[in-house]
């Protein structure tokens, strides 16, 4: 008997282990939220620092980086388990961040302080900082790794900047608050979300001009890919929407209701599963992406925004 019930005790702690969490950040607290990815169950909550906004994992998906703006540091998690691994403390004000494609730098955009700071991506050593106004929200790069991209909310402009030169290469104005921005699979295009215009903003990047845009909801806000190099979702947070968007004809091809703020997504590996932050209710909603029924309901901490689970759908 006793062997028996040190064998089932090893499997649990063994599947323990081996359980994926779903990494919340809670701005407004200041907080992490872990969730079991599979019985959407809260399991921790803990501090983590002022005002976490986005996270992304490393090139290598060896760790979870979050971006504490007000803290000014990045906070290293493993990315199956949440937990908290190290923290780079002289990276300021990072609200928004990312890797370019080939892997070469970092960015960060400093929205309170009106700048885009660039690091070496290998050791996050600071290469230039470049002043924007106003308010550099989002970013998005080239697959060529030659440019990046960043909607800049307070002045309704969407900024280019060369990478190797570390300059502006161009500006232009682009819509109402600008938030979310995304490449379309084919490296053609720019997917503005455009949160005063309500919709999307089509921008031939290389062109630096708007050739169309796609109305989607209110407070069109930010992106994420389907997993199928074709299509995205934008949250539409003003509206309590979200919208399908295919990337090939650069149309709607549906739009589903969200209540309570939907901001940031994630996606099952398989695609059938859409996981939601909600903002303004201080919750995770998880929606069936075969009837796009919403399936679950989370209680996480003030004001949801990034979250991020390892077993994600391709993101591009």
């Amino acid at each position: 008997m006793r062997r028996l019930f040190f064998i089932v005790l090893l499997s649990f702690c063994v599947s323990q282990s081996f359980a994926e969490v779903t990494v919340v950040l809670n701005s407004g607290d200041g907080s992490i939220s872990l969730v079991d990815r599979h019985t959407y169950q809260p399991i921790k909550h803990f501090y983590v620092g002022k005002e976490p906004h986005h996270l992304m994992s490393t090139p290598d998906n060896s760790a979870l980086i979050v971006a504490d703006a007000v803290s000014n540091d990045l906070v290293f998690l493993n990315p199956t388990t949440g937990e908290i691994e190290k923290r780079i403390s002289r990276i300021s004000d990072p609200y928004q961040i990312g890797f370019s494609p080939d892997k070469k730098w970092f960015v960060s955009n400093s929205l309170r302080l009106d700048r885009v700071d660039i690091y070496r991506a290998d050791d996050f050593s600071l290469i230039a900082r470049i002043p924007l106004s106003s308010m550099p929200s989002h970013l998005a790069f080239n697959q060529q790794s030659t440019m990046v991209f960043i909607t800049l909310q307070g002045s309704n402009q969407l900024a280019a900047i060369d990478l190797a030169t570390q300059k502006v290469a161009w500006i232009i104005p682009v819509g109402n608050t600008p938030a979310g921005i995304i490449m379309t699979p084919d490296n053609q295009h720019l997917l503005v979300g455009v949160m005063g215009d309500n919709g999307v903003a089509v921008v031939d990047w290389r062109k630096a001009q708007i050739v169309k845009h796609i109305p989607t909801g209110v407070g069109a806000h930010n992106f994420m890919p389907l997993g199928d190099h074709r299509h995205v979702l934008i949250s539409n947070r003003g509206g309590d929407t979200i919208s399908l968007i295919d990337t090939n004809t650069l149309t709607v091809d549906h739009t589903f209701p969200i209540p309570g703020g939907p901001d940031d997504m994630e996606i099952s590996q398989d695609m059938k599963e859409l996981w939601v932050t909600c903002r303004w209710v201080k919750e995770v909603r998880v929606v069936d992406l075969t009837n796009y029924h919403i399936t679950h309901v989370i209680p996480v901490g003030r004001s949801p925004h990034g979250l991020f689970f390892m077993s994600h759908a391709p993101r591009q």
